[in-house]
């Protein structure tokens, strides 16, 4: 009875032991979930997967960038495009007097590969009416007033007969070209002074020319180069914007500009060189928004990139015949019709 003793000792001991057991393998391994648990879970799956699915779009999707701001004068490269310079505020660096010389002849010599045909774009068939019709072009084109002086020259032919009009009738006929009653008084005191003072011919000298009532330097040179065949530069509105954006000069007063740019060339390029200039800034190198990429001088100008470089949307701005539409003279030279140019049309006409 002794000897069973300490069995019976023993086994408390192994049942802990093997309890003990049990519970470090309990906490060991993952509690299994009950089926009502599992289909529960089962349920809830596909819910965050959908949400998932739906979230992936907004995961992907790039936020939204900010404009970049672009300098006024910074660059950009465009395929198959030559990338737009900066716009120089000077002269070409380093640019010396026979250099600025040399572009500026190429320039004009390029121009007049351009324009052969360039010549005045106001009608006109003697010298009188040149002068009538350059006064009468200040603060308007000249296509306007191509379609206005026919009525006007037809009723007044000669400075007699202009000089002897009645303003209000005058006023009338001038009225689409805007300042209507300056114009009208400008052009009967200059015909009643080239009939009192020149016999009723217009003059051939600037220091006689200056003294009509409303002509000034720029019409007294475009009455002397295209009617009386001696050199003048027109400094106009086109010829001062393009001789200043080509660097020709910094000047801004017409009579400097005159004077500067004469310097350049001889004196007989000069009537040529200023219909190259003004036909250049009529058609291509406009004021607002230059047709840069359609330019044929563009590697000689320093403004390059001022205006529109890509060359579809640069052709798109051509204006008169470059773009295929008429050009200011209701009866061109010959050699203009024979270059593809078209007349304009008469006043009125659709």
């Amino acid at each position: 009875m002794t000897e069973e003793a300490p069995a019976t000792e023993e086994a408390p001991a192994a049942r802990k032991s093997a309890a003990a057991k049990k519970t470090a393998t309990a906490k060991k391994s993952p509690a299994k979930k009950s089926p009502a648990k599992k289909a529960a879970t089962a349920k809830k799956a596909p819910a965050k997967k959908a949400s998932a699915k739906k979230a992936a779009p907004l995961k992907r999707q790039a936020p939204a960038k900010k404009p970049a701001v672009v300098p006024k004068k910074a660059t950009a490269a465009v395929k198959g495009v030559a990338p737009a310079k900066t716009v120089a505020p000077k002269p070409p660096r380093g640019e010396s007097r026979t250099a600025l010389v040399r572009r500026a002849r190429r320039i004009n010599r390029e121009l007049a590969e351009v324009y052969p045909y360039a010549h005045p774009e106001l009608d006109f068939e003697n010298p009188f009416q040149l002068v009538v019709a350059t006064v009468l072009s200040a603060q308007t084109t000249d296509l306007r007033v191509n379609q206005t002086t026919p009525a006007l020259f037809a009723k007044y032919p000669t400075p007699e007969d202009l000089a002897a009009a009645v303003p209000e009738e005058v006023e009338e006929i001038l009225r689409p070209t805007g300042f209507f009653r300056a114009k009208t008084k400008s052009v009967i005191g200059l015909s009643k002074a080239l009939t009192e003072d020149f016999g009723g011919e217009v003059p051939g000298r600037l220091e006689d020319l200056v003294k009509l009532p409303g002509v000034g330097r720029k019409t007294a040179f475009v009455v002397l180069g295209n009617a009386f065949g001696r050199p003048g530069i027109t400094v106009d509105t086109h010829f001062q914007r393009l001789v200043r954006r080509w660097r020709w000069t910094e000047e801004t007063d017409p009579d400097k500009i005159e004077a500067a740019v004469g310097a350049l060339f001889p004196k007989s390029d000069w009537t040529d060189l200023s219909h190259h200039v003004i036909w250049h800034g009529r058609r291509i190198c406009h004021a607002r928004k230059p047709a840069c990429g359609a330019c044929p001088i563009a590697p000689l100008c320093p403004a390059y990139g001022e205006g529109e470089t890509d060359p579809e949307k640069a052709m798109k701005l051509l204006k008169y015949e470059k773009g295929g539409f008429p050009g200011q003279r209701l009866k061109p030279p010959q050699a203009y019709l024979d270059a593809g140019g078209k007349p304009a049309p008469p006043l009125g006409a659709g």
